[in-house]
């Protein structure tokens, strides 16, 4: 938890020395009042006592209380500043970290770990700390300057009062024993929580396909009632221990006064009003250790489920990403636009020495050529394109982009260089023009007429031009409200509205019609005839035209030739096309 403020500003630290000055003036003002209840009980049984004496200390107590008051509200004010602008440098901390991640080190922690830690560890961070500049600062100060004020004014209450706060003690110990464990569970249970309800959301029609709601409602039911288990054992422990300090507090006020009556009844008659003083002084200092102690009590009680968030947040911020920038500042070369392989072998982070995903591929992707890239489900098709924007690093091996280590590349040079179309369409909240004119390639912002071409080029005039807004037209979170094949088309305008070196198209053209598709790729191949095309697909018509296909299987390059090239010396390329084609169409194209 101590290392949460090294991300504290100079200006926090500030506000954190002028607090503590003034909760002492806070303390000085509260412990004052018991000094004039005193006085005042002393002039109301003098004879002859004046009444201007008795108005003046009344007085007195009504200056420390609004005074006191006044420098609560001031401490509060600067805790609530410090608590939100340490969540705040945390939360945009933890965005940053997660946007440097690669997807190994998304995989390792979950969407919904991460979005918890985001959000609700953060915000037990920040609870904690604006009640704990509070309460943590002002309880040991009055603490110790309350025991100082009532030391020597009677040894009985002095007992009564250690009496009190051994019980106080025990009591907080059942609390720790009962209470910590569950703490420590929810935050778990919180990203469980979280997880099942995202996976319901994100596949809430097949949900409703497969009337699955009673299975979904049963798995969220598990995980909720988990939760609530926890989280009802810890209120009950909390319900005892409201009530279990009340039961103190008053039995030690019982005490100090029944002490009090008793030394009062067997005193002399000169000492009974130093008697009464005493008591009436000890009465309100014992409330005021007391006080402290349930303040650090409660401080206590947040503290280690504040804790356990705050190691979930620094084990974000303390992750070392596995894909680093290089040096940078690439100089254009001979090569631009080519991408090359050289005997690559790669598996993901964590799987067994056997486990390769792909093994020795080799291969060189020219500028202006179309390469293809084809092959069974699971052949390694996709993870062979994450490596060129590194989305992956290599385990073996070296992907060259302009000749160059795409190590060497800072990630936002190398993201510049390439025009890359996920197998599943993405789209944000916005509109059209928003989602098309995405990111920056370090040219600027894109025009109007940029969006409008690129779309057009990707077949998505004819719907975009239909809708109530054209370009300017609403699109709902992850794209919801427009066909898959439309989300297609404006995602393969995205990368074309930048202008590339290298297009990349991973099976993003399978949600297309063939008549589409087909008109799609005459117009693209027309537009990017200086740019290196990538693709990765399952139909034979749309590669058919390529100038390389490159045939996996299992991991490995088992064929790379012309369609017609394949199709006399490729047995697997036979077996795909013929599945799909038959031979005389086939023999046509």
């Amino acid at each position: 938890m101590l290392k949460m403020l090294k991300y504290l500003t100079k200006k926090d630290w500030m506000l954190v020395l002028l607090s503590f000055v003034f909760v002492i003036g806070q303390v000085y003002l509260d412990l004052k009042l018991p000094d004039y209840m005193s006085e005042i009980t002393r002039l109301v049984q003098t004879p002859d006592s004046q009444m201007r004496d008795i108005l003046s200390a009344g007085g007195n107590m009504l200056l420390c209380a609004l005074g006191s008051l006044s420098l609560a509200f001031i401490v509060g004010y600067f805790a609530a500043r410090i608590a939100s602008n340490l969540s705040w440098k945390l939360r945009s901390s933890v965005y940053d970290k997660i946007e440097s991640f690669s997807l190994a080190e998304i995989n390792k922690f979950s969407t919904a770990s991460l979005i918890t830690r985001s959000t609700n560890d953060i915000t037990q961070v920040q609870n904690i700390v604006a009640m704990g500049l509070q309460l943590m600062i002002k309880a040991p100060i009055t603490a110790v300057w309350a025991i100082s004020k009532i030391l020597g004014k009677g040894i009985e209450w002095t007992v009564a009062t250690g009496g009190a706060i051994v019980g106080l003690l025990i009591l907080i110990s059942i609390v720790m024993i009962f209470a910590m464990p569950r703490f420590k569970k929810i935050q778990k249970l919180t990203d469980r929580v979280n997880l099942v309800t995202r996976e319901n959301l994100t596949g809430i029609r097949v949900v409703r396909a497969y009337n699955a709601e009673k299975y979904q409602s049963n798995k969220f039911e598990e995980v909720n009632n988990e939760l609530t288990k926890n989280n009802l054992v810890i209120n009950r422990v909390m319900g005892i221990m409201q009530p279990g300090m009340m039961f103190i507090m008053s039995g030690l006020t019982l005490a100090i006064y029944w002490i009090g009556a008793v030394l009062i009844n067997n005193a002399d008659m000169m000492d009974k009003m130093d008697l009464f003083s005493n008591m009436i002084v000890f009465s309100s200092y014992a409330m005021q250790v007391i006080m402290s102690f349930v303040m650090l009590t409660m401080i206590f009680i947040m503290l280690p489920r504040a804790s356990v968030s705050a190691k979930r947040i620094l084990e974000v911020l303390e992750t070392k990403e596995s894909i680093v920038d290089g040096k940078g500042n690439i100089k254009e070369t001979s090569q631009t636009g080519e991408i090359e392989f050289r005997n690559v072998s790669f598996k993901y982070p964590d799987s067994e020495d056997s486990e390769y995903i792909l093994q020795d591929i080799s291969f060189t992707a020219k500028k202006g050529e179309t390469v293809a890239i084809i092959g069974s489900t699971g052949s390694g098709k996709t993870s062979l394109i994450n490596l060129i924007p590194r989305f992956y690093d290599v385990t073996e091996g070296e992907v060259l982009v302009n000749g160059v280590n795409v190590k060497e590349y800072k990630q936002k040079e190398l993201n510049n260089i390439l025009g890359y179309v996920q197998q599943k369409a993405a789209l944000f909240t916005g509109n059209i023009l928003s989602n098309v004119a995405f990111g920056d390639n370090g040219k600027g912002n894109y025009s109007e007429e940029d969006v409008i071409s690129a779309v057009e080029i990707a077949q998505g005039s004819e719907f975009v031009e239909k809708m109530p807004d054209t370009y300017k037209s609403a699109i709902s979170q992850g794209g919801k409200n427009v066909s898959g094949g439309q989300k297609q088309r404006l995602s393969i305008a995205r990368a074309i509205c930048r202008k590339p070196q290298i297009y990349i198209f991973d099976d993003s053209f399978s949600a297309l019609d063939y008549k589409t598709d087909r008109k799609l790729r005459s117009v693209l191949k027309k537009e990017t005839t200086d740019a290196t095309n990538l693709i990765v697909a399952q139909r034979i018509g749309t590669i058919i035209d390529a100038d390389k296909i490159i045939v996996l299987e299992e991991g490995q390059i088992v064929g790379m030739g012309t369609h017609k090239e394949l199709l006399e010396n490729c047995k697997v390329y036979q077996e795909i096309a013929l599945s799909q084609l038959s031979k005389e169409e086939l023999a046509s194209a």
